[in-house]
């Protein structure tokens, strides 16, 4: 089971290459990836915050619009709400990793594989035309009225794929969702892209991995 944000597609790179131009054309003189980096952090804590509150769900592409507006702002610049929409929408036309769709290819040989995303239902559906990976099911936290890393999320998608937790290996490049996962129940595997530590936590990974072709290398036989 997978992470998509992050993990399966590459979100830094894919909306630094849509922001440029748009900040560009506004005057912004600062980096385009720290923007991205900004946005993404204000959406994080945003979703967070709204898991937390325990209230009715709020979907993550009205999270991301109120994180574009206030990335926007934090930059000084001026913006319409169709620009932030049009930023936000984004998200649902990101590209895989260039390792990705051949390691899940060989995975899916031996494994049932599929996405947990804290993406709304039909920005996960339309996103399938550009991540073009078939996967058996792609599971939208919404069905669970929480952010990952609630418990409940993972709870719920093992259901839905009529699995134990423990049948369970949960793939993510985010610490956060690998502790989430772990502390679910799942085994888990932490994609170490970015080289960082995983940090203090009695909640560590059972694999580490590089990319997910080491992943895949150490999941699947030569023979298969």
């Amino acid at each position: 089971m997978f992470d998509q944000y992050g993990t399966v597609v590459d979100m830094q790179k894919g909306l630094t290459e849509v922001v440029t131009p748009y900040l560009r054309q506004k005057g912004w003189n600062g980096r385009p990836d720290a923007f991205v980096t900004w946005w993404r952090r204000t959406h994080f804590e945003s979703s967070m915050i709204d898991a937390l509150l325990h209230r009715e769900h709020t979907s993550y592409r009205e999270i991301g619009r109120r994180a574009v507006a206030y990335t926007l702002e934090r930059a000084g610049l001026q913006f319409t709400m169709d620009e932030v929409r049009f930023l936000v929408a984004q998200i649902e036309q990101l590209k895989p990793f260039p390792d990705v769709p051949q390691a899940l290819a060989r995975l899916r040989k031996l494994y049932k594989i599929a996405v947990l995303s804290n993406g709304d239902p039909d920005m996960l559906e339309n996103s399938k035309a550009f991540h073009k990976i078939e996967f058996d099911a792609v599971i939208s936290v919404a069905v669970a009225n929480s952010f990952k890393p609630h418990v409940a999320t993972y709870i719920k998608a093992a259901e839905i794929m009529g699995v134990g937790m423990d049948e369970v290996l949960f793939v993510a490049n985010h610490p956060f969702d690998c502790i989430g996962a772990k502390s679910a129940g799942m085994h888990t595997a932490f994609i170490d892209r970015r080289m960082r530590p995983f940090g203090i936590t009695p909640h560590q990974p059972d694999l580490v991995a590089l990319d997910m072709k080491s992943l895949a290398d150490m999941l699947v036989t030569p023979a298969a």
